[in-house]
């Protein structure tokens, strides 16, 4: 058994990773922005896994002295900490960046990079003193360098300078016992994607139906990474869930389970 410690698991990727996990007997460290959705999370998840061992500490991942905290009540508490998921994330309205508020630009940068960096300092820490350990560090979109989507520039560049660090600090690591590796989970339809479009709802009729056709299944997403996270052993690894062959054959089978228009004649 397990301890594995998820930020941002209240919701979306995060929760069903949570989910999966529990699901496999492994005790899970639920973690969100505020302590009311982390015992909610925490609540809901316990009636569905009675037997299991669920603990929640809420945790802003761009506060250092939080995510220290989180670490620390961890330890204190269970003893040890096998797998630490930097999943927390967020997104910014789909305008352009002249349009986003200051603010907004501050929080998606600082929850998604320097939230992601806090994290893997802190566990990285934390595991190379405990001996062993793995930071799984979550990649979205833009972290390939090529998907450029209009209105998500600041979003993007995040997850570029994510994928940039997940790449060079794997080769910082000297114990072979402690890992760092990214998941690419791909496109998946959560409440984070949609959010995008509350203040535009014209947009929203145009691509939901391209989002729902390229989009994966959140709880097979979750299966594949709880897989990845409980039997790798090898640093420094990218994971890549669905690619474009994915989405070509779902776009196929879509289209072939269209009625077709029967020949009057």
């Amino acid at each position: 058994m397990k301890t594995i410690v998820i930020t941002g698991s209240t919701r979306g990727i995060g929760r069903a990773l949570a989910e999966s996990l529990l699901a496999r007997g492994h005790r899970v460290v639920v973690s969100g922005r505020s302590e009311k959705s982390t015992k909610n999370a925490v609540d809901e998840l316990a009636k569905s896994y009675p037997k299991a061992k669920i603990v929640g500490v809420p945790c802003i991942v761009n506060n250092f002295d939080e995510v220290q905290t989180l670490w620390d009540q961890i330890i204190s508490q269970l003893g040890a900490i096998d797998i630490w998921v930097n999943n927390a994330g967020i997104s910014n309205q789909q305008n352009p960046v002249w349009e986003i508020p200051v603010d907004e630009i501050r929080c998606v940068v600082e929850t998604n990079l320097i939230g992601e960096i806090f994290g893997t300092r802190v566990a990285l820490k934390g595991f190379l003193n405990q001996g062993y350990g793995a930071v799984y560090n979550l990649e979205g979109m833009g972290a390939k360098g090529r998907t450029r989507v209009k209105g998500l520039s600041i979003y993007g560049a995040t997850k570029s300078g994510i994928r940039y660090f997940n790449d060079a600090v794997p080769a910082e690591i000297e114990n072979p016992d402690v890992i760092l590796c990214a998941l690419q989970p791909g496109m998946v339809l959560t409440d984070m994607v949609t959010g995008q479009y509350v203040n535009n709802p014209q947009e929203w009729e145009r691509v939901k139906g391209i989002l729902g056709l390229i989009s994966e299944d959140v709880d097979q997403v979750a299966e594949w990474m709880a897989e990845i996270v409980l039997t790798n052993k090898k640093n420094g690894q990218r994971f890549h869930y669905g690619g474009y062959l994915k989405i070509m054959t779902r776009m196929i089978r879509n289209a072939l389970k269209k009625p077709r228009v029967k020949n009057q004649d």
